[in-house]
């Protein structure tokens, strides 16, 4: 019993230290390959950049944190309480510190004037931290927890909503820093999501998880209600034991995996959870059927 109990602290540790190590990163990401070359690839950090320079040098990580305020408020509400966003609170908070006490630090350390280079590191190091937060449960704020509060309250798909907000961001920095300042921040933008995607598990951005358990009604409501993703059932005889069994089907986002595992080890410590990759996901709370994406 003993034992059970240190492996919830042990998983809190690692998350948190998951947490430190992807703000951290990426704080360093954008001191040192963004704000020098006035990168700004998306996002409550690339907006934070954009109005620094205009406000005559505001300090970012100050504008990262104001900035997320109404974000994450609205998502306590929305999302379910401080449950739903507690890792994402830590990460945003020690992000906006961090940039704001290393900058003094590390401003004028570039490590390459090229600035296509920086573009590209921008994304790689930004990609690493951000799937080191990922892992951990949270994220840095921002598009991600909006596109997370579009989804939950209107149905937009979460790759949909994030592509707009994001766009939105670097179209303000071509018109600020000028139009191959947005095309540098579109390299940035492209290889950090590609980078997070294969630090998280993989160039898949959905995951399809096979649930068996002896009790799918409690499993099955635990998801909808924590994580407002339908869940399908059936039947199933394990032919081991000739024993029957539900099956539960549930497709998630790739920064969900974390939530679900949680989620079901709660409902039922004895269920046997299987997480699949997933290349598209059509349908409610993902991606519309379009007709040109059924030719061929």
């Amino acid at each position: 019993m003993n034992g059970n109990r240190r492996i919830p602290w042990l998983k809190l540790i690692f998350d948190v230290v998951l947490l430190a190590a992807g703000a951290l990163i990426s704080a360093v990401g954008v001191i040192v390959f963004q704000v020098p070359f006035n990168i700004a690839p998306g996002g409550v950090s690339g907006l934070a950049i954009i109005i620094s320079h205009l406000a005559g040098g505001l300090p970012i990580g100050l504008l990262v944190l104001i900035g997320n305020i109404p974000i994450q408020l609205v998502a306590y509400r929305i999302l379910g309480g401080w449950r739903s966003i507690i890792a994402t609170l830590f990460a945003v908070i020690l992000y906006s510190v961090l940039i704001d006490i290393l900058t003094p630090v590390l401003a004028g350390h570039a490590l390459s004037d090229d600035v296509f280079l920086n573009a590209l590191y921008a994304g790689v190091v930004g990609g690493v931290g951000g799937g080191l937060v990922y892992r951990a449960g949270g994220t840095l704020g921002g598009t991600s927890t909006l596109g997370r509060i579009l989804q939950v309250k209107y149905g937009t798909p979460l790759s949909s909503s994030t592509l707009y907000t994001d766009s939105g961001v670097v179209l303000l920095a071509g018109l600020v820093f000028g139009w191959e300042g947005a095309l540098y921040a579109i390299v940035a933008l492209f290889v950090g999501g590609a980078v997070s995607d294969y630090i998280l598990e993989g160039p898949s951005v959905i995951r399809t998880a096979t649930i068996i358990t002896d009790y799918p009604d409690t499993v099955a409501q635990a998801i909808i209600q924590q994580m407002g993703r339908g869940v399908t059932s059936w039947q199933g005889t394990g032919m081991f034991t000739h024993k029957d069994r539900g099956v539960l089907f549930v497709t998630v986002g790739r920064q969900q995996v974390g939530a679900l595992r949680r989620v079901v080890r709660e409902a039922d410590v004895h269920a046997f959870l299987v997480i699949g990759q997933g290349h598209a996901a059509y349908g409610q709370g993902f991606r519309e059927i379009s007709g040109d994406e059924l030719v061929g």
